[in-house]
């Protein structure tokens, strides 16, 4: 800053002596008539004193105001392109071409005067259109589909539109603090949707996909879907009186029951988080209600299944018991798995443990037969296993 001001001192000592020199009459070396070298040489070195004064000037003033580099490159370079305006009318007027040029000058900034505030007269429009029709207020939440943009209206000026963007950085509908700017011109161009546009709480439906396996008790599950709803949004129900409902679809694993809800526009994450809390908990406390897991439902979860069927009842405590101890299933022909199909289920069983425990029953001798799970058993053998965790029934 301190080189700034230097040179614009510098440049209003030059400016002062040539103009000095200029009202002596010495070296009086005329560009035209009535202007000379000396008045031309003092009208530049005046404007590049400006420019340097005004450049220290905008220094000054962002840094006591705390603000970024960005903003002292963007001011100086405005002052800049004026300091090379005021350079270029010194010179036309001192080669007497100005007046020659201003008709063709004024023409062409007309023209280029009219087509730049084209966007602006638009957005003036605009803006009087959103403040006297009222399509969307503050506070409200609108989307815009084609730009994938939605945010709630933080400020709607003459020119743009602010939005505190929603999503975005998160795959979630909660507001991220991130300002966007939308000129209020291209209002005319986009399609937007408004949640809040009825009242200042707006309600719209939404879901939650739960994947139930096929053995799964229907109406305990049903129940546990529209209770966990009605418990989380009984305010929202009252006030629109719209019950939540299930409805449901046939799944390559499983059972996809979806529950259906009214929710709060700006509220919509916590609600489906309590929703789906609550419901992953109930499920977790009833045996009853299973959820469908891809791939792992069609072996895992279909013996487990094959085990309620047998022995229905409240589950077992699971104990480990020692390999030795647990005599080696006998398979029915026709049954033994493959070698394939072993590996991959030792891979399994080496990466994520024992999921399901064996279910076996005691013998007279001591020992005990496996009932459920021969080839869990038989994979946990080959790992090497010393004990294995095992569910002890009492066939009779």
């Amino acid at each position: 800053m301190s080189c700034r001001v230097g040179r614009a001192v510098l440049l209003a000592v030059l400016s002062v002596e040539l103009y000095v020199l200029h009202v002596q009459g010495r070296w009086p070396v005329a560009i035209r008539p009535d202007y000379t070298l000396w008045q031309f040489l003092a009208s530049v070195t005046a404007v590049l004193a400006f420019y340097q004064v005004m450049a220290a000037a905008i220094v000054v003033f962002v840094r006591r105001h705390a603000g970024p580099d960005g903003e002292i490159t963007m001011l100086t370079g405005f002052v800049r392109l004026l300091t090379g305006l005021g350079v270029l009318l010194a010179f036309t007027y001192a080669t007497g071409v100005l007046r020659a040029i201003s008709v063709v000058a004024a023409g062409f900034v007309g023209m280029l005067f009219g087509f730049s505030l084209q966007a602006p007269m638009s957005g003036l429009v605009a803006w009087l259109m959103i403040t006297l029709m009222r399509p969307f207020r503050i506070s409200d939440r609108v989307q815009f589909p084609s730009l994938g943009l939605t945010g709630d209206v933080k400020r709607v000026g003459l020119m743009y539109t602010i939005l505190d963007q929603v999503g975005g950085t998160i795959g979630s509908e909660d507001p991220i603090g991130r300002d966007v700017m939308i000129p209020n011109a291209m209002l005319f161009s986009q399609v937007a949707i408004n949640y809040t546009v009825r009242t200042r709480s707006a309600y719209f439906l939404d879901e939650v996909v739960v994947r139930l396996t096929y053995d799964s008790d229907w109406d305990t599950a049903e129940n546990i879907l529209l209770n966990a709803a009605r418990s989380v949004t009984s305010e929202i129900i009252a006030a629109t009186g719209q019950e939540p409902y299930v409805r449901s679809d046939i799944w390559d694993y499983g059972i996809l029951m979806r529950l259906r809800y009214m929710t709060k526009a700006k509220d919509r994450p916590r609600i489906t988080h309590e929703i789906v809390k609550t419901i992953f908990k109930d499920i977790q406390r009833n045996p009853r209600v299973d959820m469908a897991i891809p791939f792992v439902y069609s072996y895992r979860k279909g013996s487990a299944a094959t085990e309620r069927r047998h022995f229905p009842g409240p589950p077992e405590t699971v104990i480990e018991v020692a390999v030795e101890q647990i005599a080696d299933p006998v398979l029915a022909p026709g049954t033994e798995p493959d070698e394939t199909e072993i590996q991959a289920l030792m891979q399994s069983i080496r990466e994520q443990g024992l999921l399901q425990p064996i279910v076996v029953e005691a013998r007279p001798d001591g020992r005990y037969a496996v009932v459920a799970g021969e080839v869990r058993f038989l994979a946990c053998k080959r790992l090497g296993w010393r004990a294995v965790p095992v569910v002890v029934r009492d066939r009779d």
